[in-house]
């Protein structure tokens, strides 16, 4: 009886312990390099924890991704980093300045057409790189003999887009931005009528000359993509892929778009069902503060303490609105800590704390945390609205200036323009944030339904990402509609022949018409 028993319970331990259908499986992953590689890293940390095997392609010359890790091997590759200069978004932020001194009705269009120069450089480097691996047979052999089960990317940069549909593996998105806007715009429905096109900054309450602007933005993001997007990757297409496909088929395809927002943020709008919602996976309770930091935060007293970062890629702001923002900080009863690269200003108060780097997630988490200064990236957003703390938004560059404005409509931020700060805007906007409860209380809301989900954003990423490795791929939930010409997706060719119809039926009624007039006339006629 003792031997049943002890086989019953090996048996029990081993259908417990065993590893999972998803358990080491082999995965590919092209990340993207700067705030974008934190996010990826945080999901293969978690992939890895679960006993999968990763392979990470990064360029020899990256910035942020390590070429040795204990969570993953790597193999080096020519990326958009190995041609491209940290100095040169600080050129564009200066570029984007000048583009905010027009009206803001033009300065919109005018920071859109920097971003197209940018991408049409940046695709033209990715396609030489695409053309470069797959055009070599030694590197694809040692892809292909892998024998992956998936492809993870960031379709920011289209390399693993092109590699993961030449290689025919399923492929799952780490998505917010795509191309020449965000990954909404590529994979769902966007009425125009409410959806604001990226870089609009609009929101979706839109007047007739809102909707105008917005419908102008969309039509340059459509031009963008056919002159300046598309164009290099025509050959390496037509040499490697089917007759027909285009950039925009090869990323429709992807089974599953975990994209980094959720509607709390995000305004309302059509999805799809292979469309995953895991905007603030990246958030986490706030860790102890090193000594010194705790103790500065403590001898904030009961007035507390107001955090700033300006991101990674841009060094500095300039002199006169570093000064500004410096003489303001000085005037708080508030201590700061402000994460700064650059000569000190000569106006800083000694209640400032000028640090290189800061543990941004653990500050926002505390609670003498008052206010949060930010360039308004998505990572920067989340974490505030996670640990519900007001924000001061500066926005920069890309998809800031849209990112706080969602904060804005809703109350819980305010926004200042780097291009014409003073003293005196700075200090009113953020005694207004510290001063008015009404801030406070619409980012904790914002927080209490963030939270509140049946399960956490990076339980839900990675439940998706094995349910695509499990069933290698999702197709039925991709929709038919990609398939379709475009005149058969709008119905075009439905509303011609609807149109033939009623213009037969017009026709033969005045046939008619005409007909039966004459015969009355002829009748008219011989009796008289």
């Amino acid at each position: 009886m003792s031997g049943v028993i002890s086989s019953f319970l090996a048996g029990l331990c081993f259908l417990l312990l065993r590893p999972t259908c998803c358990s080491a499986s082999r995965i590919l992953v092209v990340p993207v390099d700067g705030s974008h590689w934190i996010n990826m890293e945080l999901i293969l940390r978690e992939l890895h924890s679960r006993g999968h095997d990763i392979t990470v392609l990064r360029s020899a010359k990256s910035w942020y991704i390590p070429n040795n890790s204990s969570i993953y091997t790597s193999i080096n590759v020519t990326m958009l980093e190995d041609e491209s200069d940290r100095n040169f978004y600080n050129q564009m932020l200066q570029d984007v300045m000048e583009c905010r001194r027009s009206a803001h009705f033009i300065s919109t269009f005018c920071q859109q057409h920097l971003l197209t120069s940018m991408l049409g450089k940046g695709h033209e480097i990715l396609a030489k790189s695409a053309a470069a691996m797959l055009d070599d047979p030694i590197f694809m052999k040692k892809l292909h003999d892998a024998k992956y089960d998936l492809m993870l990317t960031d379709p920011a940069l289209t390399l693993g887009v092109i590699l993961g549909t030449y290689l025919k593996l399923p492929m799952v998105f780490n998505v917010r931005w795509i191309n020449s806007g965000e990954g909404h715009f590529t994979i769902a429905p966007s009425p125009v009528s409410y959806v604001p096109v990226p870089g609009s900054e609009l929101h979706d309450r839109m007047d007739f000359l809102e909707r105008t602007k917005n419908m102008l933005h969309y039509f340059y993001i459509f031009f963008a993509q056919q002159v300046y997007i598309n164009p290099p990757y025509t050959d390496l297409l037509q040499r490697h892929f089917p007759p027909g496909t285009d950039l925009l088929s090869l990323e429709r395809a992807a089974d599953i778009w975990l994209v980094r927002t959720d509607f709390v943020f995000e305004f309302p709008r059509p999805t799809m069902p292979n469309v995953v919602y895991i905007g603030g996976f990246q958030c986490k309770p706030s860790s102890p503060l090193p000594v010194e930091l705790e103790a500065f935060m403590q001898s904030s007293g009961e007035h507390g303490v107001v955090v700033m970062s300006l991101g990674t890629f841009v060094s500095a702001i300039n002199r006169q609105a570093t000064e500004a923002i410096a003489a303001a900080f000085a005037q708080l009863p508030q201590k700061v800590v402000w994460r700064f690269v650059g000569e000190k200003p000569l106006s800083l108060g000694n209640n400032t704390l000028l640090v290189d780097w800061l543990p941004q997630r653990d500050l926002l988490g505390h609670p003498k945390t008052r206010a949060f200064v930010a360039h308004g990236g998505t990572n920067g957003m989340y974490e505030a609205i996670y640990h519900g703390v007001p924000v001061l938004g500066l926005p920069l560059l890309f998809d800031q200036f849209d990112n706080l404005l969602r904060l804005k409509v809703r109350g819980a931020a305010r926004v200042v323009e780097v291009k014409s700060i003073t003293k005196e805007d700075f200090l009113e906007a953020l005694r207004d944030i510290l001063e008015t409860p009404s801030y406070r209380d619409n980012i904790q809301r914002l927080s209490q339904l963030h939270r509140n989900q049946p399960m956490s954003p990076m339980d839900t990423a990675i439940f998706w990402i094995e349910y695509v490795i499990r069933n290698k791929g999702a197709a039925h939930l991709q929709p038919a509609g990609f398939s379709l010409p475009w005149y058969s997706y709008f119905c075009l060719d439905v509303a011609v022949l609807f149109a033939a119809l009623i213009g037969v039926f017009v026709w033969a009624s005045v046939v008619v018409c005409k007909i039966l007039c004459c015969r009355k006339c002829r009748r008219k006629v011989k009796a008289e």
